[in-house]
Formats: C-alpha cells, sequence, structure tokens
C-alpha cells in the first residue's frame, strides 16, 4: 500500500511530474477529461480541472487520483493567476471571449496554452509577446477548427510533392445526429455550445470561388446553400462557414481557383433555419419579458411585433416548415420559458436546448469531407477524403471526441518534448499535425480517401 503521500514525492522528485491545466469541463470536455486520466495515470503527471460548476467536475473527473478537480469562477484573477502560476501547460475549454484572460496570465507566467478556438484579433494581438517569451500557444486544436486543419493540410502536402496544381479545395464539416437517433424533422440535435447554434452564421461569410471573391452577408449564409454527396452516408446540405479566405495563405494556396469552408446540416435544416433568420428569432436586442410566458405565447408576441406574415403563411404553407416550427414549440402552450428579461435568440437557444436535445442513449455524429480537384501536366484528378464519427452516447458524444482529443494530445505531445514550437499557432505544420493524426487515427478518428 505504501506511506501516505509517498506517490506524491515520487511523481515529483523521482519522475518529474508535469502540471496540465484544463479550465472548463463542459460538453466537449468529456472525452479530453477521460485522455488525461489515462495519459496522468501513464507519465505521472497531474492535472487540475476547474470549472464552475464543481458538480460537473466531479462527475467527469469520477475521483481519479492523478485529477484534482476545483470549482473556480475564471473571472476571479488571483485564483487563475494562482492556478497558471503552477502549471506546465494550459488548456482552455472555456467560451472564446474568456480565452484572453487566461492568454495574458499564460504570458505573464510564461506557460503553453492549448484552446479549440478560432484566433480573435485579441489573441492575434499577443502574438509578438507570445513569441518574446519563448511559449507556445496552439488556437483552433479541435475539430472545426483542428483536425480539418491537420487532415487538409496533410492532403494538400501530398499532392505539392507530387508537383500538382491545386485548382479547387471544400473543406465541409458538421456536428449531427446519427441516423438510428434521428427522430425530428430539423434532423439535428444539440452536441455542443447551444448558443453557438442560435447564433450561427452571423459573422456571414467569404470564400473564393472560381477565382472569385464571394462576400455572404448574415441574412443569406443559409439561403446560399449548396449539396455535397458524402461517401457512404448521402447527400447532405452545407453552407458557408465564415471567412475562408484568411486560411489561404496558411494552407499555401493562393492560387487556388475555388477555396471554401463550409459547415454540412441534413437536407431541408438550410431553408427551415433561413426562416428562423427571417423571422428574427437570432435577434440579440433584450425585449421580452419571458417569465410566466409559453413558447406558443411567445411566437405569437414575436410574430405580430415582427409582421411577418409572410413568413408565417410560407411556414403553414410548406409541410416540412411546419414540422419544424411546430418542433420548436410553435403551438407549446405547456412549456412555460421562465428566462425573465430576455432576447429572441435567448429564448430560440431555451427552444434548441428544450426540443432538440440528445437524450440519454442518443448518439451525435461527426462527418467531414475534403474535395481536393488538381492538375499534373494537363492531367486532372480528384481526392475526396471522408471521416464519420459517431459517439457512444449523450457524455461521450462524437463531438466530444473529436474536439477533445486533438487537445488532449497536442498537450501529451508537447510536455514529452516531441512538439518543439513557440509562437502563435494553428496546427498546419507538419511538426504538429504528423504525430497527432497518427495518434488520433490509434482512437478511431480514420480518414477514408478515394482518388479518380
Amino acid at each position: 500500500m505504501g506511506f501516505p503521500g509517498l506517490q506524491q514525492v515520487l511523481n515529483k522528485y523521482i519522475w518529474g511530474m508535469k502540471r496540465i491545466l484544463l479550465f472548463g469541463a463542459g460538453k466537449s470536455a468529456t472525452v479530453l477529461i477521460d485522455y488525461l486520466k489515462k495519459t496522468a495515470s501513464e507519465n505521472h503527471w497531474e492535472v487540475t480541472v476547474a470549472d464552475s460548476h464543481l458538480e460537473t467536475v466531479l462527475l467527469k473527473t469520477g475521483g481519479h487520483p492523478s485529477l484534482i478537480p476545483l470549482q473556480i469562477n475564471i473571472t476571479d484573477e488571483a485564483r487563475r493567476k494562482e492556478l497558471i502560476a503552477k502549471a506546465d501547460i494550459v488548456i482552455s475549454m472555456m467560451p472564446p471571449a474568456l480565452h484572453y484572460l487566461v492568454a495574458l496570465d499564460c504570458i505573464a507566467f510564461k506557460k503553453h496554452l492549448l484552446t479549440a478556438s478560432y484566433i480573435d484579433e485579441n489573441i492575434r494581438q499577443l502574438a509578438n509577446s507570445i513569441r518574446d517569451k519563448g511559449i507556445f500557444f496552439l488556437c483552433e486544436m479541435g475539430l472545426d477548427p483542428g483536425i480539418d486543419h491537420m487532415s487538409a493540410m496533410k492532403l494538400v502536402e501530398g499532392v505539392k510533392a507530387k508537383g500538382g496544381m491545386i485548382n479547387l479545395f471544400k473543406s465541409h464539416c458538421g456536428g449531427l445526429v446519427a441516423p438510428e437517433s434521428d427522430d425530428n424533422p430539423w434532423h439535428y440535435k444539440i452536441s455542443w455550445n447551444p448558443a453557438s447554434v442560435a447564433l450561427a452564421g452571423k459573422a456571414g461569410a467569404v470564400y473564393k470561388e472560381n477565382n472569385e471573391i464571394k462576400k455572404i452577408a448574415y441574412h443569406d449564409v443559409f439561403k446560399d446553400h449548396g449539396k455535397v454527396d458524402v461517401p457512404k452516408m448521402g447527400m447532405y446540405e452545407w453552407y458557408a462557414n465564415r471567412d475562408s479566405l484568411s486560411y489561404l495563405s496558411l494552407y499555401g494556396m493562393e492560387a487556388t481557383a475555388t477555396f471554401m469552408r463550409t459547415t454540412l446540416r441534413a437536407q431541408g435544416f438550410c431553408n427551415g433555419w433561413q426562416q428562423v433568420i427571417e423571422l428574427k428569432l437570432t435577434n440579440e436586442e433584450k425585449i421580452y419579458q419571458s417569465d410566466g410566458l409559453s413558447v406558443a405565447d411567445f411566437f405569437l408576441q414575436h410574430f405580430e411585433k415582427n409582421n411577418f406574415s409572410q413568413v408565417l403563411d410560407l411556414i403553414n404553407s410548406n409541410p416540412l416548415l411546419q414540422k419544424q416550427f411546430e418542433c420548436l414549440g410553435l403551438n407549446d402552450h405547456t412549456t412555460i420559458i421562465n428566462k425573465g428579461l430576455c432576447s429572441a435568440a435567448d429564448v430560440l437557444q431555451f427552444l434548441l436546448e428544450t426540443k432538440l436535445p440528445l437524450r440519454p442513449t442518443d448518439k451525435d455524429m461527426i462527418i467531414m469531407l475534403h474535395e481536393i480537384e488538381y492538375s499534373i501536366n494537363g492531367r486532372s484528378s480528384k481526392i475526396s477524403s471522408s471521416l464519420v464519427v459517431k459517439g457512444e452516447d449523450n457524455l461521450r458524444t462524437a463531438m466530444a471526441k473529436t474536439v477533445g482529443l486533438p487537445l488532449g494530445i497536442a498537450a501529451k505531445l508537447i510536455l514529452e518534448g516531441k512538439i518543439n514550437e513557440t509562437g502563435l499557432h494553428i496546427p498546419v505544420m507538419a511538426s504538429i499535425y504528423e504525430p497527432v493524426l497518427k495518434e488520433l487515427e490509434e482512437n478511431g478518428i480514420v480518414f477514408e480517401e478515394t482518388e479518380e
């Protein structure tokens, strides 16, 4: 059995114990925490998991001897600094707006930082400080962004190595519901941050098509959708995802005629969500007192306030749209919102959480598809590379697996000295994506490629 505290002494002084600090234990962190349990045990490391909801942390850490569960308000500066100062590497799974607070402390204490979020302008402005401190910030290290970057760059570099000129690049990815758990007219269930789902597309989109730059306003993002045939899965809809152009130079594809990153949804989703936007259900102004208000009453008040009778007429004339809005609660007089003074977008988030949840035995599904067309000496070829991952249940989801594992693997490789980078980066370098993709394959995240 040994003496009390002996293992901690061995860890620190014999094994050279490393410390990982994870902020956030929400929906996408479950599989990451499982991976950190295994990694900590194998390497005699210590992992601190900190979140504002202690019950969530305790549930997911499960009393593991190498994991320390903590409750923290991330805005508690003194406590946040204390935890970061003791860590060797920090992983932030907090909402994107809060990464900046963590980043500033990581710079102050010279700690590496990993996130799954897009690099925003606040983080980008820290690039010189990160470089000067000799530390490594790895962002966009989840699914999309993350696995999409790594798998795409492996393909792109493979084509370039053969002397190929890439003419078309399309990268599609969607967090969906598995067919066996698909039982609603949206063919969708919430497997990640519902607020992000409610506000999807708000940033608009910009991409390159046939050497023409296309800028799509939010109001037209879902209207301007297309379709793609996913190998072994069938047809899906896509809508353009944010700013594709910012990745042209990062991927080394400035000369590519068509370059586009998209989000996948089931057929019929985009038209339905377009009507959600038309009805201003994603409006973020604080305009409703929702206490005591049923979902049906909210819809009635909202329709009257926005005077969108023509959209309501369209819904009533289209059987699928009618089913989709009835699913959201168009005629639900029993569900009471009780969210106080809130916006239409807040109510929409409530409806998504209430009407489209992953039930305990439900399975979600991740689909990713890369399409590349290239030419060598006048001969054209096309590569399709697809990934399908299904979750186990509503806790260990495909989303949690594909977002969490890249972060955990990268953290381990950095601490083992197998990734040696400094500065602010996303995972488009071979030194990162080659070892990470290799271990992802060992964990069942495997792409299938076809070339014609």
